[in-house]
């Protein structure tokens, strides 16, 4: 398993430096366009093409910020348990969190399928949007593997607890 877990932080930073580059590129194309707009020579598909970033930010952000805690968690009333609830409690969390992310994940390629075969494209542009959600849905099976390897974690952090 550690291989895979590997692998996943490999392709986890690799996600984590699309993502970058597709913010860079979202505060450009936008400044530009601002610019543009000013001197009457708008980038035509700006709003697309900023859209389409913004997924893809989104997208290959969740399995680094998964992996790094960083999503906001209420934790008030988790923090009067003991240890080994509060790990329950997580398992508990990131096992409902893995079903529905998987089946988010398995509907997402059988959407990007149909959009492909439908040939549906982007309005102004032309771009055939399925290559985005391809990209979402091969994001979040990423993810899925995440919150799979902290279940890993908290079933060790579990067993510890056991042993003490």
């Amino acid at each position: 398993m550690d291989i895979i877990f590997k692998a996943l932080n490999k392709f986890s930073n690799i996600l984590k430096f699309i993502g970058a580059l597709a913010l860079v590129g979202m505060m450009l194309l936008t400044v530009v366009d601002v610019i543009g707009r000013f001197f009457k020579y708008p980038i035509f598909g700006s709003v697309e093409l900023v859209g389409f970033m913004a997924t893809i930010v989104v997208a290959t952000a969740l399995p680094y910020t998964y992996k790094v805690e960083g999503h906001v968690g209420v934790e008030i009333l988790v923090r009067l348990f003991s240890d080994k609830t509060q790990i329950i409690i997580d398992i508990i969390t990131r096992l409902v969190s893995l079903v529905l992310f998987g089946l988010i994940t398995w509907q997402m390629f059988l959407y990007a399928k149909e959009i492909h075969h439908t040939g549906e494209v982007s309005m102004n542009l032309e771009f055939p949007i399925y290559y985005i959600i391809y990209l979402l849905a091969f994001c979040l099976v990423a993810f899925s593997i995440t919150i799979i390897e902290k279940l890993f974690e908290n079933f060790k952090q579990l067993k510890e607890l056991k042993t003490k």
